[in-house]
């Protein structure tokens, strides 16, 4: 037992001690893949609906979608917010304290996650009339959407304490979290809806299901003796400090994720407008590409969270902005490769979802050319606004994340289609690309100036 505390303890001191390359590659590889793989949850949902259901069936679940971007941001604050804390607490050395965030957090988890089922199954209807279905589109995303909301706190288990695998230096077990599930998923998916005739109500139960496995595995490592942190029902007990410092470092992609939800269902009501159901269909395509270019750099940014936040409380600065400017030249790298393979085959890209439909093709494919002309700065901006939460500055990067989302990007949506139309539409995401990214390069800057002063002021 002395052996395994002290392997544990020794896996979590590597943060401030191993070599920044290695370890960020040895921490985000695993991230980018379970991220990838996480995606392939909405890719391959899409894939079988557009092909098994039709494209009025992708137009369902692209209208429940602000939903699920909801479940996720609760994820994401309790998640993303305690990880945070955590790793920080961690480089500190206060173990007793990271155990209290570990505990606290999974109550809430489960609190948050009934809350919003009975919420959701309560007003379903109106909030998916809201969302931008028609009479055509409603019952797809109702039949989608109340088996998908008895699923949240599978949901919200899996997702937000697989930060916590991560934030004690196990991510290769965090990557293990996000493939058992996704895989299943695709399993599952063709069976439901092909051989067993579900339609879309197949794609929601496989997903549901897959999220029940991940769950599972999640609280069998940190209640089966392998975690550094354990769950004990003794610490569950809510401490007012820990929660409020929970949510302060998670709101910014709390914020950031239900600005995502409020723009999606904008978008949704914008394409209605000005381009029917079938343009809801095309971005519903178009969300599922760029959310799997961009897994890749959450995951980036998840292995990068506890080397920055570790480092960053033990004040070990030159090593946070190593880690930091490696993290952008990857990122960089990432979106440049699928800015490039939207560019040269969207027509192929399309296809794969639209089982052979002439107008969701030529639709698409304009969309497609359109939506990602500026893809490559969105990787500096996503990781120079989760430095500011990594390190535990909330308001910076919360200000930072909505820019893109919130402050430039709906405004646009407004003003860009009165002179371009449906054009306007899928153009105002890579205005506010180019925009966002500028902003967040003047604060990204300014910080890095001054941790570098004070790096070399330690070492004067």
């Amino acid at each position: 037992m002395g052996d395994e505390r002290k392997m544990r303890n020794d896996r979590t001191a590597q943060l401030g001690t191993a070599s920044i390359g290695r370890l960020l590659l040895r921490f985000s590889v695993p991230a980018i893949v379970g991220m990838l793989v996480q995606s392939l949850y909405n890719v391959v949902d899409r894939i079988f609906i557009g092909n098994g259901v039709g494209p009025l069936g992708l137009a369902g679940a692209t209208v429940s979608f602000p939903f699920m971007l909801v479940f996720m941001a609760f994820g994401m604050l309790v998640g993303i917010g305690g990880g945070s804390l955590l790793s920080i607490s961690l480089g500190e050395g206060k173990k007793d304290f990271a155990e209290s965030v570990l505990n606290n957090a999974f109550v809430l988890i489960i609190i948050v996650s009934a809350v919003l089922t009975v919420a959701g199954l309560a007003f379903l209807d109106p909030l998916l009339r809201f969302a931008g279905a028609s009479d055509a589109i409603l019952p797809f995303a109702r039949s989608y959407m109340r088996i998908i909301l008895f699923g949240v706190v599978l949901n919200s288990i899996g997702f937000g304490m697989n930060n916590f695998i991560r934030g004690e230096g196990n991510p290769k077990m965090a990557m293990g979290t996000m493939l058992i599930g996704a895989v299943l998923n695709t399993i599952l998916d063709p069976i439901f809806i092909f051989v067993l005739d579900m339609g879309i109500a197949g794609a929601a139960w496989a997903t549901i299901i897959s999220q029940g496995v991940s769950a599972v595995w999640v609280l069998r490592y940190f209640m089966g003796g392998k975690s550094h942190l354990v769950l004990d029902a003794s610490k569950m007990k809510l401490r007012r400090d820990v929660v409020l410092r929970i949510f302060a470092i998670g709101s910014a992609p709390f914020s950031m994720q239900l600005a995502a939800s409020a723009l999606n269902t904008i978008l949704n009501n914008r394409l209605q407008s000005y381009g029917g159901d079938m343009a809801i269909s095309a971005m519903g395509i178009i969300y599922s590409v760029a959310m799997l270019i961009l897994m890749p750099i959450f995951g980036l940014n998840q292995g990068a969270q506890p080397i920055i936040g570790y480092n960053y409380g033990a004040k070990q600065y030159k090593r946070v902005i190593r880690t930091t400017e490696l993290a952008i030249m990857a990122a960089t790298v990432i979106v440049i490769v699928g800015w490039l393979v939207t560019r040269l085959f969207p027509q192929a890209i399309i296809s794969i979802f639209s089982r052979g439909n002439a107008e969701l093709l030529d639709i698409g494919t304009r969309a497609m050319k359109i939506f990602f002309s500026m893809f490559p700065f969105v990787g500096f901006q996503i990781v120079g606004a989760n430095y500011f939460q990594a390190v535990g500055k909330p308001r910076h990067a919360m200000f930072l994340s909505l820019s893109r989302q919130v402050l430039l990007l709906i405004p646009l949506l407004f003003i860009l289609p009165l002179f371009f139309g449906l054009d306007g539409v899928y153009g105002a995401s890579p205005t506010s690309d180019v925009l966002s990214s500028v902003l967040t390069g003047t604060f990204f800057f300014i910080e890095l100036r001054s941790l570098r002063r004070i790096a070399g002021a330690a070492h004067a």
